[in-house]
């Protein structure tokens, strides 16, 4: 009971985060990004898209587990907001990017989101496998375990540093394909991890969020690759 509500509370924590970060790269330090329409409607597709992804593929990857019950998952909710974003642009006739102002906030929220997974103990099932390292940790079972978590918090953490550093120096590439660059870089490293944790393969050693991140780091790809390039009146907007 009490990891739940600790998670619950990162939760929490995470999304208000997020919020703050936004807010500061924009409104405080002026940080700049190309002209979009009004958020609010495609913030709303986000969410939903982010729940119905997360109990999806966090339950899926359950069951692949032998597991039973529903589960949650931080990249199926990332999957599912992207994809429901991308639906709801191609429905209403929207071409113009729209996810560069949320990089940092996805950074944040998912380096402070993964303390809470961490925190929750063995019940969340986001542990590693079991370990001899110095610093693997029980979570409540009596068996070291990477605390692959808290290597995921780091990680995104880093990505969140290096992107503000680049964007305070008015880098436009990575202004304008920031949010791609973290999606690229949250899939990349969760592959890394995936193999040290306890999930059920589907193919070779692969397991779902294997796929998945490769999944991840493919639209990341395609989307830089193919970003139109910022002109003078995208600039200034902010």
């Amino acid at each position: 009971m009490r990891g739940a509500l600790l998670h619950v509370l990162l939760d929490v924590l995470a999304w208000i985060s997020a919020g703050v970060a936004g807010v500061w790269l924009t409104r405080i330090r002026h940080v700049s990004f190309p002209a979009s329409p009004a958020p609010w409607p495609y913030v709303a597709f986000a969410l939903l898209g982010a729940g119905i992804g997360a109990v999806v593929f966090g339950s899926a990857n359950l069951w692949l587990s032998g597991q039973s019950g529903l589960g949650r998952s931080i990249e199926g909710a990332i999957a599912g907001a992207i994809l429901a974003v991308e639906i709801y642009k191609r429905y209403a006739g929207i071409e113009a990017r729209t996810g560069a102002r949320f990089a940092l906030p996805l950074a944040v929220g998912t380096a402070i989101g993964r303390v809470g997974c961490f925190l929750a103990g063995i019940d969340d099932f986001t542990y590693g496998t079991p370990t001899a390292l110095p610093w693997g940790h029980d979570f409540g079972d009596g068996v070291p375990r990477h605390p692959v978590q808290l290597y995921e918090s780091a990680t995104m953490l880093a990505a969140a540093v290096l992107y503000v550093r680049a964007a305070l120096r008015h880098n436009e590439f990575v202004i304008a394909n920031g949010f791609y660059l973290v999606v690229g870089f949250y899939g990349l490293q969760r592959f890394v991890w995936e193999f040290i944790k306890p999930y059920g393969t589907i193919v070779g050693p692969f397991t779902l969020f294997h796929c998945l991140s490769a999944a991840l780091v493919a639209y990341a790809l395609v989307m830089i690759a193919t970003a139109p390039r910022r002109t003078a009146d995208d600039r200034a907007f902010a």
